[in-house]
């Protein structure tokens, strides 16, 4: 917020070469970026939208330069996720994953003692409830070719099909679906499972 509020004032004033104190930020990441040198030079501020300058991201902008050199862009290239994979290969796959770890979760639930141990699919979710120890919630996200997992151990996950593996990955991690649930349900339960 404190970089947006030093934005709007180095906006207010007329163009002049402006040099920015050491905690102003041009990046939406969550790690702080520093501008130590050159000066800025702002040009008018019709140029480019009220809310950023021309070193900020160009997520705080839809249009006007998002760089010194650049030239002005209209957003972000959006991703075209059917190049990755067709939806009906999607679909295919996807279901025939959720399906598989439907039939070994429910099987792995009679072999362990946890009170309040249930599993329910309905609406193409999967819902994993182990009581007290937490939740694990499974489904598809079409438009991205993703199945996504939210685990009460590691959060949420993304993961994409890997053609070469032949499974579900999650990009960040490098980390298979299965290993992972084979992993944390062993962790909370006790009990080893075998997804594969």
């Amino acid at each position: 917020m404190a970089c947006s509020n030093v934005v709007r004032r180095l906006l207010a004033k007329t163009p002049r070469t402006v040099k920015p104190p050491l905690s102003f930020c041009y990046s939406t990441s969550r790690s702080r970026s520093f501008l130590l040198s050159p000066p800025l030079i702002l040009p008018e501020p019709s140029t480019y939208c009220s809310t950023a300058t021309p070193y900020l991201s160009r997520s705080f902008c839809s249009s006007g330069p998002s760089g010194p050199h650049d030239t002005p862009s209209l957003g972000p290239v959006a991703v075209d996720y059917s190049g990755v994979l067709q939806e009906e290969e999607f679909h295919k796959l996807a279901d025939s994953t959720i399906h598989h770890l439907l039939e070994k979760i429910e099987e792995y639930g009679d072999s362990v003692d946890i009170d309040g141990f249930d599993i329910d699919y309905g609406n193409q979710v999967l819902t994993v409830k182990l009581g007290n120890l937490g939740t694990y919630v499974l489904n598809k996200q079409t438009p991205n070719r993703q199945i996504w997992m939210s685990s009460p151990v590691s959060g949420p996950s993304r993961f994409d099909w890997d053609q070469s593996a032949q499974a579900w990955v999650y990009r960040r991690t490098k980390n298979y679906l299965f290993g992972i649930l084979e992993n944390e349900l062993e962790q909370l339960c006790g009990n080893a499972i075998s997804l594969s």
